[in-house]
């Protein structure tokens, strides 16, 4: 199987998978902001390694999640630097409108833990979908600029660049309507995809 190209139907299975594992984590970022929170049905598609920030401008922020049992991989959340404002406020007890300013040690260190919450609880999830215990690393944040990216990666860009890329709108009370956006590489994709079928074979079999 060529691991640069996905087929519809496997499309299809990562739409499902991603759509019941970060549906789940709206629920446990609700309980952290005090806000209603929505995560929509997302889109997924392949894309260029130079691509991965095209919803995105000025400064983002990266969150790395490895995997540490159960799969081999990792993936990478991005959110956009008012959001993480917007959120760390809220955190603190504010009602979300205080974002002035730059982005500081404690919105990286709040966002890590709200992110931290949301995909273990995706990772649990994941788990249950798949019948395979998994557990996931303290997430790492880093800040992005953009455009420097942008340039960076399209100079070095080579063939094997192709990432997975979901894409979630997600609503925060009246506060957020914004996008994020969950990158992992097409081999953890099909490793993904490999587990929810034999599961669903299994269960066929009963």
């Amino acid at each position: 199987m060529s691991t640069e190209v996905l087929t519809s139907v496997q499309v299809d299975v990562l739409g499902e998978i991603a759509n019941i594992s970060m549906g789940n984590s709206a629920t446990s970022l609700s309980m952290m902001l005090n806000r209603k929170v929505d995560i929509t049905t997302p889109s997924v598609k392949i894309i260029k390694r130079s691509e991965a920030l095209d919803d995105y401008e000025k400064t983002c922020i990266f969150v790395q999640i490895h995997y540490i049992k159960g799969l081999s991989g990792n993936n990478v959340l991005v959110l956009k630097e008012r959001d993480v404002q917007i959120m760390t406020d809220l955190m603190m007890g504010g009602n979300g409108t205080n974002i002035a300013g730059d982005l500081t040690e404690l919105h990286l260190s709040a966002v890590s833990e709200a992110m931290n919450q949301m995909m273990g609880t995706a990772a649990t999830s994941l788990s249950s979908l798949l019948n395979i215990p998994t557990d996931i690393s303290t997430p790492e944040v880093n800040t992005i600029d953009v455009e420097s990216v942008k340039i960076f990666e399209k100079i070095f860009e080579g063939k094997k660049d192709n990432f997975v890329k979901v894409a979630f709108r997600i609503t925060v009370g009246d506060l957020i309507d914004s996008t994020m956006v969950q990158l992992y590489p097409i081999d953890f994709a099909i490793e993904m995809i490999e587990e929810f079928q034999k599961v669903e074979e299994r269960e066929r079999n009963k």
